[in-house]
Protein backbone atom coordinates (compact mmCIF):
# COMPACT_ATOMS: atom_id res chain seq x y z
CA UNK A 1 0.00 0.00 0.00
CA UNK A 2 1.70 3.40 -0.91
CA UNK A 3 2.18 5.60 1.86
CA UNK A 4 -0.51 8.43 0.60
CA UNK A 5 -3.25 5.51 1.02
CA UNK A 6 -1.83 4.30 4.30
CA UNK A 7 -1.87 7.95 5.81
CA UNK A 8 -5.60 8.62 4.03
CA UNK A 9 -6.54 5.33 6.65
CA UNK A 10 -4.67 6.97 9.34
CA UNK A 11 -6.70 10.13 8.55
CA UNK A 12 -10.00 8.43 8.37
CA UNK A 13 -9.39 6.18 11.34
CA UNK A 14 -9.06 9.43 13.71
CA UNK A 15 -12.25 11.19 11.79
CA UNK A 16 -14.39 7.98 13.01
CA UNK A 17 -13.24 8.56 16.33
CA UNK A 18 -15.01 12.22 16.28
CA UNK A 19 -18.49 10.35 15.02
CA UNK A 20 -20.69 10.63 17.72
CA UNK A 21 -24.08 8.65 18.14
CA UNK A 22 -26.07 11.29 18.19
CA UNK A 23 -24.78 12.18 15.17
CA UNK A 24 -26.24 8.84 12.79
CA UNK A 25 -28.72 9.39 10.90
CA UNK A 26 -31.55 6.63 10.87
CA UNK A 27 -31.62 6.12 7.34
CA UNK A 28 -32.44 2.19 6.53
CA UNK A 29 -36.01 2.18 5.91
CA UNK A 30 -36.00 5.66 4.07
CA UNK A 31 -32.71 4.54 1.85
CA UNK A 32 -34.38 1.31 1.14
CA UNK A 33 -37.73 2.96 0.21
CA UNK A 34 -35.85 5.79 -2.28
CA UNK A 35 -32.90 4.32 -3.55
CA UNK A 36 -32.29 4.75 -6.99
CA UNK A 37 -31.05 2.03 -8.93
CA UNK A 38 -28.21 2.05 -10.97
CA UNK A 39 -28.28 -1.18 -12.32
CA UNK A 40 -31.36 -0.02 -14.10
CA UNK A 41 -30.52 3.05 -15.78
CA UNK A 42 -26.72 1.86 -16.82
CA UNK A 43 -28.56 -1.29 -18.15
CA UNK A 44 -30.66 1.56 -20.16
CA UNK A 45 -28.28 3.87 -21.55
CA UNK A 46 -26.49 0.82 -22.95
CA UNK A 47 -29.75 0.20 -24.59
CA UNK A 48 -29.47 3.44 -26.17
CA UNK A 49 -25.85 3.37 -27.52
CA UNK A 50 -24.53 5.77 -25.12
CA UNK A 51 -21.70 5.32 -22.41
CA UNK A 52 -22.96 5.38 -18.93
CA UNK A 53 -21.06 7.98 -17.17
CA UNK A 54 -20.95 8.14 -13.32
CA UNK A 55 -19.35 11.80 -13.48
CA UNK A 56 -17.49 12.98 -10.16
CA UNK A 57 -17.91 16.14 -7.99
CA UNK A 58 -14.19 15.94 -7.65
CA UNK A 59 -12.25 19.54 -5.38
CA UNK A 60 -8.79 17.69 -5.56
CA UNK A 61 -6.89 14.09 -5.71
CA UNK A 62 -3.76 14.04 -3.29
CA UNK A 63 -1.38 16.17 -3.30
CA UNK A 64 -3.79 17.98 -6.11
CA UNK A 65 -6.26 20.93 -5.83
CA UNK A 66 -8.30 21.02 -8.79
CA UNK A 67 -11.13 23.65 -7.60
CA UNK A 68 -12.70 25.06 -4.62
CA UNK A 69 -16.26 23.19 -4.31
CA UNK A 70 -19.03 24.31 -1.73
CA UNK A 71 -22.28 22.48 -0.95
CA UNK A 72 -23.86 24.96 -3.70
CA UNK A 73 -21.93 24.81 -6.52
CA UNK A 74 -21.45 20.73 -6.26
CA UNK A 75 -25.08 20.75 -6.15
CA UNK A 76 -24.49 23.25 -9.36
CA UNK A 77 -21.90 20.97 -10.89
CA UNK A 78 -24.36 17.75 -10.51
CA UNK A 79 -27.16 19.43 -12.23
CA UNK A 80 -24.76 19.90 -15.36
CA UNK A 81 -23.65 16.03 -15.23
CA UNK A 82 -27.36 15.12 -15.24
CA UNK A 83 -28.26 16.90 -18.00
CA UNK A 84 -25.66 15.99 -20.03
CA UNK A 85 -26.47 12.45 -19.69
CA UNK A 86 -24.48 11.06 -16.74
CA UNK A 87 -26.42 8.71 -15.12
CA UNK A 88 -24.79 8.87 -11.78
CA UNK A 89 -23.43 11.69 -9.83
CA UNK A 90 -19.89 10.26 -7.88
CA UNK A 91 -19.29 12.80 -4.85
CA UNK A 92 -16.16 12.85 -2.72
CA UNK A 93 -16.82 13.40 1.59
CA UNK A 94 -12.94 12.76 2.59
CA UNK A 95 -12.20 16.14 3.63
CA UNK A 96 -8.42 15.95 4.43
CA UNK A 97 -7.18 14.63 1.12
CA UNK A 98 -9.83 15.37 -1.57
CA UNK A 99 -11.50 18.21 0.13
CA UNK A 100 -14.51 16.49 0.25
CA UNK A 101 -17.56 17.28 2.53
CA UNK A 102 -20.52 15.25 3.87
CA UNK A 103 -22.51 18.79 3.24
CA UNK A 104 -21.86 18.27 -0.83
CA UNK A 105 -23.32 15.20 -0.74
CA UNK A 106 -26.21 16.39 1.06
CA UNK A 107 -26.30 18.90 -1.71
CA UNK A 108 -26.37 16.97 -4.63
CA UNK A 109 -28.78 13.94 -3.39
CA UNK A 110 -31.26 17.26 -3.02
CA UNK A 111 -30.84 18.80 -6.52
CA UNK A 112 -30.61 15.73 -9.00
CA UNK A 113 -32.79 12.57 -9.55
CA UNK A 114 -30.36 10.05 -10.58
CA UNK A 115 -28.58 7.83 -8.14
CA UNK A 116 -25.60 9.53 -5.88
CA UNK A 117 -22.53 7.36 -4.91
CA UNK A 118 -20.56 8.47 -1.73
CA UNK A 119 -17.04 8.12 -2.55
CA UNK A 120 -14.89 7.91 0.65
CA UNK A 121 -12.58 5.27 2.28
CA UNK A 122 -15.26 3.53 4.14
CA UNK A 123 -13.63 1.45 6.96
CA UNK A 124 -15.83 0.81 10.01
CA UNK A 125 -19.84 0.57 10.00
CA UNK A 126 -20.48 3.86 11.95
CA UNK A 127 -19.69 5.77 8.41
CA UNK A 128 -22.98 3.87 6.79
CA UNK A 129 -25.01 5.64 9.53
CA UNK A 130 -23.26 9.33 8.70
CA UNK A 131 -25.27 10.05 5.36
CA UNK A 132 -27.62 9.13 2.77
CA UNK A 133 -26.96 8.34 -0.91
CA UNK A 134 -27.96 5.28 -3.02
CA UNK A 135 -24.39 3.42 -3.61
CA UNK A 136 -21.22 3.39 -1.39
CA UNK A 137 -18.13 2.81 -1.72
CA UNK A 138 -16.27 -0.29 -0.69
CA UNK A 139 -12.42 -0.61 -1.51
CA UNK A 140 -11.31 -4.49 -1.35
CA UNK A 141 -7.99 -3.70 -0.51
CA UNK A 142 -8.27 -1.73 2.25
CA UNK A 143 -11.34 -3.55 3.53
CA UNK A 144 -9.50 -7.41 3.50
CA UNK A 145 -11.41 -10.15 5.28
CA UNK A 146 -13.99 -7.36 6.48
CA UNK A 147 -15.29 -6.58 2.89
CA UNK A 148 -18.01 -9.53 3.09
CA UNK A 149 -19.39 -8.48 6.43
CA UNK A 150 -19.07 -4.46 5.19
CA UNK A 151 -20.93 -5.65 1.58
CA UNK A 152 -23.73 -6.91 3.97
CA UNK A 153 -23.97 -4.33 6.56
CA UNK A 154 -23.99 -1.92 3.16
CA UNK A 155 -27.10 -3.57 2.08
CA UNK A 156 -28.72 -3.79 4.83
CA UNK A 157 -29.21 -0.21 5.41
CA UNK A 158 -30.22 0.41 1.76
CA UNK A 159 -27.06 1.03 -0.19
CA UNK A 160 -25.73 -0.46 -3.84
CA UNK A 161 -22.05 -1.00 -2.76
CA UNK A 162 -19.59 -0.65 -5.52
CA UNK A 163 -16.81 -2.66 -4.74
CA UNK A 164 -13.41 -1.41 -5.84
CA UNK A 165 -11.01 -4.03 -7.03
CA UNK A 166 -7.39 -3.49 -8.30
CA UNK A 167 -6.08 -7.10 -8.76
CA UNK A 168 -7.16 -10.63 -9.09
CA UNK A 169 -6.80 -11.03 -5.51
CA UNK A 170 -9.27 -8.30 -4.51
CA UNK A 171 -11.69 -9.73 -8.11
CA UNK A 172 -11.79 -13.17 -6.43
CA UNK A 173 -12.75 -11.95 -2.73
CA UNK A 174 -14.96 -9.54 -4.43
CA UNK A 175 -17.02 -12.41 -6.47
CA UNK A 176 -17.42 -13.98 -3.08
CA UNK A 177 -19.61 -11.22 -1.68
CA UNK A 178 -23.22 -10.34 -2.46
CA UNK A 179 -22.46 -7.25 -4.46
CA UNK A 180 -24.28 -6.46 -7.62
CA UNK A 181 -21.35 -3.63 -8.66
CA UNK A 182 -17.73 -4.18 -8.97
CA UNK A 183 -15.53 -1.40 -9.55
CA UNK A 184 -12.33 -1.73 -11.34
CA UNK A 185 -9.48 1.39 -10.32
CA UNK A 186 -6.91 1.60 -12.75
CA UNK A 187 -4.60 3.39 -10.45
CA UNK A 188 -2.33 0.96 -8.29
CA UNK A 189 -2.89 1.49 -4.59
CA UNK A 190 0.91 0.31 -4.48
CA UNK A 191 2.47 2.99 -6.99
CA UNK A 192 -0.40 5.21 -7.38
CA UNK A 193 0.27 4.61 -11.49
CA UNK A 194 -2.25 4.35 -13.58
CA UNK A 195 -2.58 1.44 -16.59
CA UNK A 196 -6.04 0.88 -18.49
CA UNK A 197 -4.92 -2.27 -19.15
CA UNK A 198 -6.03 -3.04 -15.47
CA UNK A 199 -9.47 -2.89 -16.98
CA UNK A 200 -8.78 -5.12 -19.72
CA UNK A 201 -7.10 -7.35 -17.90
CA UNK A 202 -9.80 -7.73 -15.22
CA UNK A 203 -13.37 -7.37 -17.06
CA UNK A 204 -13.34 -10.85 -19.10
CA UNK A 205 -12.77 -12.44 -15.73
CA UNK A 206 -15.81 -11.15 -14.28
CA UNK A 207 -17.63 -11.83 -17.70
CA UNK A 208 -16.32 -15.00 -17.62
CA UNK A 209 -17.51 -15.69 -13.90
CA UNK A 210 -20.81 -14.63 -14.34
CA UNK A 211 -21.28 -16.76 -17.62
CA UNK A 212 -20.41 -19.64 -15.76
CA UNK A 213 -22.73 -18.80 -12.54
CA UNK A 214 -25.53 -17.22 -14.39
CA UNK A 215 -24.75 -14.02 -12.76
CA UNK A 216 -24.96 -10.65 -14.29
CA UNK A 217 -22.48 -7.96 -12.43
CA UNK A 218 -21.90 -4.40 -13.39
CA UNK A 219 -18.58 -2.98 -14.35
CA UNK A 220 -17.28 0.39 -13.95
CA UNK A 221 -13.81 1.21 -15.21
CA UNK A 222 -12.39 3.74 -12.76
CA UNK A 223 -9.74 6.44 -13.12
CA UNK A 224 -7.33 7.55 -15.78
CA UNK A 225 -10.15 7.78 -18.62
CA UNK A 226 -9.54 11.44 -20.06
CA UNK A 227 -10.58 11.35 -23.83
CA UNK A 228 -13.39 9.55 -25.88
CA UNK A 229 -10.60 6.68 -27.16
CA UNK A 230 -9.80 5.96 -23.10
CA UNK A 231 -13.33 5.72 -23.16
CA UNK A 232 -14.03 3.23 -26.03
CA UNK A 233 -11.07 1.30 -24.99
CA UNK A 234 -12.45 0.49 -21.53
CA UNK A 235 -15.95 -0.42 -23.11
CA UNK A 236 -14.88 -2.87 -25.53
CA UNK A 237 -13.01 -4.87 -22.80
CA UNK A 238 -16.36 -5.37 -21.07
CA UNK A 239 -16.96 -2.51 -19.01
CA UNK A 240 -20.53 -1.77 -18.60
CA UNK A 241 -20.06 2.47 -17.31
CA UNK A 242 -16.97 4.66 -16.65
CA UNK A 243 -16.21 6.74 -13.32
CA UNK A 244 -14.98 10.12 -14.21
CA UNK A 245 -13.63 13.03 -12.11
CA UNK A 246 -10.69 14.69 -13.00
CA UNK A 247 -10.57 15.35 -16.45
CA UNK A 248 -14.79 16.90 -16.24
CA UNK A 249 -13.72 19.07 -13.35
CA UNK A 250 -10.27 20.51 -14.79
CA UNK A 251 -12.20 20.61 -18.38
CA UNK A 252 -13.54 23.81 -16.95
CA UNK A 253 -16.74 22.93 -19.15
CA UNK A 254 -19.05 20.43 -16.86
CA UNK A 255 -21.82 19.79 -19.56
CA UNK A 256 -19.75 19.98 -22.46
CA UNK A 257 -16.84 17.27 -20.96
CA UNK A 258 -19.64 14.90 -19.76
CA UNK A 259 -21.63 14.90 -22.88
CA UNK A 260 -18.76 14.01 -25.18
CA UNK A 261 -18.17 11.15 -23.14
CA UNK A 262 -21.51 9.90 -22.79
CA UNK A 263 -20.99 10.69 -26.78
CA UNK A 264 -17.92 8.71 -26.94
CA UNK A 265 -19.71 6.21 -28.94
CA UNK A 266 -20.90 8.07 -31.64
Amino acid sequence: MHSVITNIVKSTEQRILKIRTEDYLDISEKARDNKRDIVKIINQMKSQKKVAVIAEVKPASPGKKLRNITPDDAASIATEMEQAGAVAISVLTEPEFFHGSLNNLKAVKEKVSIPVLRKDFIINEVQLNEAESDLILLIAGILGNNLDKMVDLAISKGFEPLVEVHNEKELEDTLKTKTRVIGINNRDLSTLEIDLDTTLRLAPLIKEFDKNNNLQHIIISESGMHTTDDIKKVIEAGADAVLVGTSIIKSGEIYAKTKELVDALD
